[in-house]
C-alpha cells in the first residue's frame, strides 16, 4: 500500500486533490447509510418496545423488553463494517469471548461488559439524534447544490423556458439567472463536499470510540495473555504431577528394592566383619535416600492432594507442621480445579513453614471458605498465628513468592502483621464451585 495514500477521510481532507478523489462520495455514502440505518433502527426499536410493553400485561413481553439491552450488539457489528467507508484501519470488537461455553456464560459476560452498554448508548444516540442530523446535512450539502446545478435543465423542461422555483424558495427567470444559480451550486457543492468529509470523520470517530474503543486491541491482548497464562499454569501443574508420578513409580520403587536387597544381604553377611559394616552403612544410606526422595515427591505434588483434594492435603500439612494448627474448612464437597488446589495448598504449606521458622508462634489456624464478590465467588484462605508479627516480604520470608503464585490465577494476597502480632495472611482466588465431588479425579469446578 502506498504510504502517501490517505487511509481515512481526515487524511484525505488535508490533501489538495480531495474534491477529485473518491473520498467525498465515500463520506456521502457513509452519512447516507447512517441516516437510513438510523431511521430503520428507530422504527424497529419502537415496534419492539411497544410490542413488549403491550404483552407485558401477560408477562410474555417482559423478556422482549429485557432483550432490548442487547440491541446494540448487531447494530455495532454493522457499524464496524460501515466504518470502512471512511476509515481504512482495522476496527476490532471491544467484546471478549466467554471463558466457558453456553448461553448463560455468554449472557453474564455481555451484561458485565462496558462495551455492551456503550453500544446500546450508541444505538439509542443514532436512532434518536444522529440520523436526523445526517439527513439534514446531506440535504443542505449535497441535494440542494445538485438541484441548483440542475436549474438550467429544470428551466428548460419543467419551467417551459420562462421561470422555475428552485428549492421552493428562489424563483429563476431566464437562462442567465439559471446559469448563475448553477455556478453557485457548483461552489456550494465543493464546500458541501468538505462539510460532508468533516462530518463523516467526526461521526466515524464517535462511532469508533463507542463501538471499537482505541484500547480494543490492548484489551484483546490482555485477555489472550490471561488465558495463555492460565494454560501455562495448567501445563506446569500437569508436568509437576508427571514428575511426581515418575519418581514415585520409578526411582522410589528402585530404592525400595535396593533397601530390601541390602537388608537381606546384611542378614546373610557374617556378623562383626567388615562386609557386614559396609552393608549396614549402605543400607542406612539407601534408607536415608529413600526418605529424602519421599519428602521431595511430597513437595513436588503430594499424592493426597491429587487423590483427596485440598482439605485433606491441608490437614496433612497441618499434621506435619511443628506448630499446632487448627484447620477450619467451610467448603462444599467439590473438587476445585487442579491449578487452584495446587496454588492454595502450596500457599498454605509455605505459610505454615514461615510460621514455624520466623514467627515464634505457639499456635496457628487455617481457614477456608467461599465468599461473594462483585466479580463472582472467590476461594478465601486465611492463615493466622499468635507469633511476634512483623512479617515483611522484603526480608526473605517467602511472601513475594506466594503473591506471585496467587497472581498467576488472578488472585490477591494480603498480609497484616503488626509488630507483636498476630499475623494474618489472606488469599483470594477466583473460583466458582459447580458440582458435588465424585470419586473420579476428573471432577472439577469452573473458575471465574
Amino acid at each position: 500500500m502506498d504510504p502517501r495514500r490517505p487511509r481515512n477521510v481526515w487524511q484525505a481532507l488535508s490533501r489538495p486533490g480531495y474534491l477529485l478523489s473518491p473520498w467525498p462520495w465515500r463520506a456521502a455514502a457513509y452519512l447516507l447509510t447512517g441516516a437510513v440505518t438510523g431511521a430503520f433502527v428507530l422504527v424497529g426499536l419502537g415496534v419492539w418496545v411497544t410490542t413488549g410493553g403491550v404483552l407485558a400485561v401477560v408477562l410474555v413481553g417482559l423478556p422482549l423488553v429485557a432483550v432490548t439491552v442487547f440491541a446494540g450488539l448487531p447494530f455495532a457489528a454493522f457499524e464496524r463494517r460501515r466504518l470502512r467507508l471512511v476509515d481504512g484501519g482495522r476496527v476490532p470488537s471491544a467484546h471478549i469471548e466467554p471463558r466457558t461455553p453456553g448461553v448463560r456464560a455468554w449472557l453474564i459476560t455481555r451484561l458485565r461488559e462496558r462495551a455492551t452498554w456503550r453500544e446500546l448508548g450508541h444505538t439509542l444516540l443514532t436512532a434518536c439524534l444522529l440520523w436526523p442530523a445526517e439527513a439534514l446535512l446531506l440535504t443542505l450539502a449535497l441535494v440542494s447544490p445538485l438541484v441548483m446545478i440542475a436549474t438550467p435543465l429544470l428551466l428548460a423542461t419543467v419551467g417551459g423556458g420562462r421561470e422555475v422555483k428552485v428549492l421552493k424558495v428562489w424563483t429563476v427567470t431566464g437562462q442567465p439567472m439559471a446559469c448563475g444559480a448553477a455556478a453557485l451550486g457548483v461552489l456550494l457543492l465543493a464546500a458541501g463536499a468538505y462539510a460532508l468529509g468533516a462530518a463523516a470523520g467526526a461521526r466515524a470517530a464517535l462511532t469508533r470510540r463507542l463501538v471499537a474503543p482505541p484500547d480494543g486491541d490492548a484489551q484483546t491482548r490482555v485477555v489472550e495473555l490471561t488465558r495463555s497464562r492460565a494454560r501455562l499454569v495448567d501445563a506446569f501443574e500437569a508436568e509437576r504431577r508427571r514428575i511426581e508420578r515418575d519418581l514415585h513409580d520409578g526411582a522410589q520403587q528402585r530404592l525400595v528394592a535396593l533397601t530390601i536387597t541390602l537388608g537381606l544381604a546384611r542378614l546373610d553377611a557374617p556378623p562383626g566383619g567388615p562386609l557386614a559394616a559396609q552393608l549396614t552403612r549402605a543400607h542406612e544410606e539407601a534408607g536415608a535416600a529413600l526418605a529424602e526422595l519421599r519428602e521431595l515427591i511430597h513437595g513436588i505434588h503430594p499424592k493426597v492432594l491429587a487423590d483427596y483434594g485440598l482439605e485433606a492435603a491441608v490437614a496433612d500439612a497441618a499434621d506435619r507442621s511443628p506448630v499446632p494448627v487448627d484447620v477450619e474448612f467451610a467448603l462444599p464437597a467439590v473438587r476445585l480445579p487442579q491449578a487452584v488446589e495446587a496454588a492454595a495448598y502450596f500457599v498454605v504449606r509455605e505459610a505454615l513453614a514461615n510460621v514455624a521458622r520466623h514467627s515464634g508462634a505457639a499456635r496457628a489456624r487455617v481457614r477456608a471458605e467461599f465468599e461473594e464478590f462483585r466479580d463472582g465467588r472467590r476461594l478465601v484462605l486465611e492463615v493466622t498465628d499468635d507469633g511476634r508479627g512483623g512479617a515483611d516480604g522484603a526480608r526473605g520470608t517467602g511472601l513475594t513468592g506466594l503473591a506471585d503464585r496467587v497472581s498467576v490465577l488472578d488472585g490477591r494476597l494480603s498480609v497484616t502483621s503488626p509488630p507483636g502480632g498476630p499475623t494474618l495472611l489472606r488469599v483470594e482466588i477466583p473460583c466458582e464451585p459447580s458440582a458435588p465431588d465424585k470419586p473420579s479425579r476428573q471432577s472439577e469446578t469452573a473458575c471465574a
